[in-house]
């Protein structure tokens, strides 16, 4: 761990998950994988709340494959899509309420050839990991780690101490409803965001 880093509490996730998903950008997510120790500048998210939220997964109640979601704030939610690519997710707010906030985009800091051999087309740092699915690919992350601790020791987040980043905010990407929220957050400096 960094000298300056500390791992977020679960009090981080137990908040209104606008509030969280904002405050994630900046923080460093790690992965202490079985080929080694990973991580990434977090620099781009998506808020999904609650059942009022068409878009989101909780939007029709629990079920087997959304149930981390209505679990305890902060832990892995996990799902697979398009029947190729997996999503990582941070639980958030009260049990029993389902909300959580996607990874978008990261900038890599740790790990950069375990991406890279998880990711043998990507040749630039800064297409490893933007993107929901290209995130979780190159970090090796499938449903196997859903429902992990994040206040654990193989997959947490950290506060490496660093300057705030410019936020930009947006209507979210890639889904049919719900389009009018502006619930996706930025770094609005980052070359790793996947869309302006």
């Amino acid at each position: 761990m960094p000298r300056h880093a500390r791992k977020l509490p679960r009090s981080f996730y137990d908040r209104p998950t606008r509030e969280v998903a904002r405050d994630l950008l900046g923080k460093y997510i790690v992965y202490n994988s079985p080929d080694g120790k990973l991580s990434g500048r977090i620099v781009e998210v998506e808020a999904y709340i609650g059942q009022d939220d068409p878009a989101c997964h909780a939007a029709r109640g629990e079920t087997e494959r959304n149930a981390v979601m209505f679990g305890l704030p902060g832990f892995s939610y996990i799902y697979f899509i398009y029947g190729m690519y997996f999503c990582l997710n941070f639980v958030t707010e009260k049990k029993g309420f389902g909300a959580a906030v996607l990874l978008r985009a990261c900038e890599p800091s740790e790990g950069l050839d375990i991406m890279y051999k998880n990711s043998p087309r990507i040749r630039s740092d800064t297409q490893l990991l933007n993107g929901p699915g290209k995130f979780c690919r190159s970090f090796g992350l499938t449903r196997e780690q859903n429902g992990l601790d994040l206040t654990g020791t193989v997959l947490y987040l950290e506060d490496r101490a660093e300057k705030a980043p410019r936020i930009g905010r947006s209507r979210r990407i890639g889904i049919r409803e719900g389009r009018d929220r502006l619930w996706r957050y930025f770094d609005a400096d980052s070359k790793a965001v996947t869309k302006r």
